[in-house]
């Protein structure tokens, strides 16, 4: 299929739509779309090198907005932070789980939620206890399998919220890829 304006103008849109939903207030705990992008990217993007820049560019975007938001003190959480470069090679990792799923395939598609949600929690806190990172006392995680259990516990509800956002923009992107690709993409192809 050749890219056409239309495809670069959805993409573009779903990189701000993604990049500005992450500042939305309240939202739930690890719900963001991020790691359905990078699983959408993966296997959907012919030119693999390419996949990988839907979800960092959206990452770099939205972390870019927090930043600006964070100096001008309209928001608390800052863009830039120790950390974001691991984070980022995260999100380049679930690409390549992206890779093994075939765009039709829902069953593939729900697997390949799962795996890139699990995956993601289970290396993020392997970090973030690696590192030090701090346990809701504010002390750092003990480098014991009592402190990395409790890091991962700790997490459980930023893994849920990232579960459940990975199935639902899953279906959203996969879907709503499957809709246009049917609806506008063949047509074309007859006409």
């Amino acid at each position: 299929m050749k890219i056409e304006r239309p495809i670069i103008v959805s993409f573009v849109l779903l990189v701000l739509i993604a990049s500005l939903y992450r500042l939305l207030p309240g939202r739930p705990l690890g719900f963001a779309p991020q790691i359905a992008m990078a699983l959408f990217s993966g296997s959907i993007i012919k030119n693999k090198r390419y996949s990988f820049l839907l979800p960092i560019l959206s990452m770099l975007l939205s972390d870019v907005l927090y930043e600006v938001l964070f100096q001008f003190k309209i928001s608390p959480i800052v863009g830039f932070y120790s950390g974001q470069v691991e984070n980022y090679l995260l999100f380049a990792s679930v690409t390549l789980i992206g890779f093994l799923i075939q765009k039709q395939n829902w069953l593939q598609i729900f697997a390949g939620a799962l795996a890139g949600a699990t995956f993601y929690f289970l290396v993020s806190n392997c970090l973030v206890w690696m590192a030090g990172g701090l346990a809701l006392n504010n002390l750092p995680y003990a480098k014991t399998w009592d402190g990395l259990i409790s890091c991962y516990t700790a997490a459980i509800p930023f893994y849920q919220g990232s579960l459940y956002a990975t199935v639902f923009f899953n279906v959203v992107l996969f879907g709503g890829y499957a809709l246009f690709t049917k609806n506008a993409v063949q047509p074309q192809a007859s006409a």
